[in-house]
């Protein structure tokens, strides 16, 4: 799925209520818990890259960026046609319900762990490090463990 459906369905989601950077944050969570809960398949045909603000799809983050820290509105995405995969949508729609009452910095916080994988690849000012898939699964697993095994707080 490319990644301006999947922002369009988050939004949806989340009654148009996120800002463009808890739209990056909720799909890279979206993403990380598909493909955990999928054997490593991928939800977007996209890469997050490592940013200061933390993973973005640049593609996406030039769409969005005319929101500023205001709610995205669905006029942005007026033409775009919704693919049709059910887990998908399920995975980004069960995610927008999920984190429509966070704030951004609570998604930050969590997104930025020292242990994920954001925090593995990004240096400090540069743009287009690219965050592998392998090593997102990686952090949805030790989240997943870690989550099992202390009932540790996630979100």
């Amino acid at each position: 799925m490319n990644s301006k459906t999947a922002a369009k369905l988050l939004c949806e989601s989340a009654d148009w209520t996120l800002t463009q950077l808890s739209v990056y944050k909720g799909l890279y969570i979206a993403h990380m818990i598909y493909l955990g809960e999928n054997d490593g398949e991928p939800l977007l045909n996209e890469s997050f890259e490592a940013w200061d603000y933390g993973p973005v799809i640049p593609s996406l983050y030039h769409k969005l960026k005319i929101f500023g820290n205001r709610p995205v509105k669905e006029t942005i995405f007026w033409n775009l046609p919704i693919e049709n995969n059910n887990e998908k949508i399920k995975t980004i729609h069960d995610t927008g319900r999920h984190i429509k009452d966070f704030s951004s910095a609570i998604l930050v916080n969590f997104t930025h762990h020292q242990k994920g994988a954001w925090a593995r690849h990004y240096r400090p000012g540069v743009r287009g490090t690219k965050i592998p898939n392998r090593d997102i699964l990686e952090e949805y697993e030790w989240r997943y463990n870690e989550q099992d095994s202390s009932n540790s707080s996630q979100l």
